[in-house]
Protein backbone atom coordinates (compact mmCIF):
# COMPACT_ATOMS: atom_id res chain seq x y z
CA UNK A 1 0.00 0.00 0.00
CA UNK A 2 1.10 3.70 -1.02
CA UNK A 3 2.26 5.73 1.79
CA UNK A 4 1.28 9.88 1.58
CA UNK A 5 3.01 12.88 3.62
CA UNK A 6 1.80 12.33 7.44
CA UNK A 7 4.88 13.74 9.00
CA UNK A 8 7.00 16.98 8.47
CA UNK A 9 10.00 17.49 10.47
CA UNK A 10 12.36 21.00 9.86
CA UNK A 11 15.70 21.91 10.78
CA UNK A 12 16.65 25.27 10.62
CA UNK A 13 19.88 26.32 10.89
CA UNK A 14 21.24 23.23 11.49
CA UNK A 15 18.73 22.66 14.59
CA UNK A 16 15.56 20.17 14.40
CA UNK A 17 12.34 21.93 15.34
CA UNK A 18 9.64 20.04 17.08
CA UNK A 19 6.48 20.87 14.35
CA UNK A 20 2.85 20.09 15.52
CA UNK A 21 0.58 17.86 12.74
CA UNK A 22 -0.79 20.45 9.84
CA UNK A 23 2.29 22.37 8.98
CA UNK A 24 2.17 24.02 5.36
CA UNK A 25 4.32 23.52 3.14
CA UNK A 26 4.49 25.91 -0.64
CA UNK A 27 6.74 25.34 -2.81
CA UNK A 28 7.42 27.99 -5.26
CA UNK A 29 8.48 28.58 -8.56
CA UNK A 30 8.17 29.42 -12.25
CA UNK A 31 3.84 29.83 -12.84
CA UNK A 32 1.31 30.26 -15.53
CA UNK A 33 -0.60 33.91 -15.32
CA UNK A 34 -3.51 34.19 -17.49
CA UNK A 35 -3.37 37.04 -19.78
CA UNK A 36 -6.88 38.64 -21.51
CA UNK A 37 -6.88 40.08 -24.86
CA UNK A 38 -9.88 40.74 -26.65
CA UNK A 39 -12.00 37.44 -26.62
CA UNK A 40 -8.80 35.18 -26.01
CA UNK A 41 -6.01 34.32 -23.41
CA UNK A 42 -2.72 33.42 -23.28
CA UNK A 43 -0.36 33.55 -20.90
CA UNK A 44 2.68 35.02 -19.16
CA UNK A 45 5.34 33.45 -16.21
CA UNK A 46 6.06 34.87 -13.08
CA UNK A 47 7.94 33.97 -10.29
CA UNK A 48 6.23 32.94 -6.70
CA UNK A 49 8.42 32.52 -3.68
CA UNK A 50 8.34 29.68 -1.38
CA UNK A 51 6.31 29.30 2.37
CA UNK A 52 6.68 26.68 5.52
CA UNK A 53 3.43 27.71 8.28
CA UNK A 54 3.96 25.47 11.43
CA UNK A 55 3.39 25.79 15.11
CA UNK A 56 6.10 24.19 17.82
CA UNK A 57 6.03 24.52 21.33
CA UNK A 58 7.99 26.11 23.55
CA UNK A 59 9.62 24.05 26.45
CA UNK A 60 11.36 24.84 29.69
CA UNK A 61 14.96 25.82 29.11
CA UNK A 62 14.35 26.44 25.97
CA UNK A 63 15.20 29.99 25.25
CA UNK A 64 12.18 32.13 23.12
CA UNK A 65 14.92 34.10 21.21
CA UNK A 66 16.28 30.12 19.62
CA UNK A 67 13.18 30.25 17.42
CA UNK A 68 13.45 33.41 15.50
CA UNK A 69 16.66 35.10 13.59
CA UNK A 70 16.42 38.23 11.20
CA UNK A 71 19.41 36.12 9.22
CA UNK A 72 19.06 33.91 6.40
CA UNK A 73 19.94 30.41 7.08
CA UNK A 74 19.22 26.51 5.60
CA UNK A 75 15.87 25.28 6.04
CA UNK A 76 15.19 21.43 5.54
CA UNK A 77 11.74 20.10 5.16
CA UNK A 78 11.73 16.34 5.66
CA UNK A 79 8.88 14.40 5.09
CA UNK A 80 8.31 11.13 6.23
CA UNK A 81 7.87 9.60 2.99
CA UNK A 82 11.26 10.31 2.54
CA UNK A 83 11.26 13.57 0.28
CA UNK A 84 13.54 16.41 1.58
CA UNK A 85 13.59 19.88 0.39
CA UNK A 86 16.45 22.45 1.16
CA UNK A 87 16.20 25.58 0.75
CA UNK A 88 19.96 27.57 1.73
CA UNK A 89 18.49 31.02 1.81
CA UNK A 90 15.22 30.69 3.93
CA UNK A 91 14.34 33.49 6.11
CA UNK A 92 11.78 34.13 8.86
CA UNK A 93 8.71 36.48 7.84
CA UNK A 94 7.03 37.01 11.07
CA UNK A 95 7.94 37.52 14.60
CA UNK A 96 6.49 34.42 16.90
CA UNK A 97 3.74 35.05 18.96
CA UNK A 98 4.36 32.51 22.68
CA UNK A 99 0.62 31.64 22.89
CA UNK A 100 0.13 30.73 26.69
CA UNK A 101 -2.72 28.17 28.19
CA UNK A 102 -2.21 26.07 25.40
CA UNK A 103 1.09 24.59 26.00
CA UNK A 104 3.11 27.10 24.73
CA UNK A 105 2.12 26.88 21.31
CA UNK A 106 4.56 29.53 19.06
CA UNK A 107 3.92 30.11 15.21
CA UNK A 108 6.86 30.11 12.62
CA UNK A 109 6.55 31.44 9.30
CA UNK A 110 9.72 31.04 6.13
CA UNK A 111 9.86 32.31 3.08
CA UNK A 112 12.49 31.23 0.46
CA UNK A 113 13.03 31.70 -3.26
CA UNK A 114 15.00 28.53 -5.33
CA UNK A 115 14.90 25.45 -3.49
CA UNK A 116 16.12 21.85 -4.26
CA UNK A 117 14.96 18.42 -3.24
CA UNK A 118 17.89 16.32 -2.29
CA UNK A 119 15.80 13.18 -2.01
Amino acid sequence: MSQSVGIIDLVWRGARIPVEKGAKVKLGGIQNKAVEYGRGASRSQEFVHSTVECTTILLRGQKASDLYTPEEGELQIQMDTGQTIVSHAAFMTDRPDITGGEGGKVQLKWAFGEWEEIS
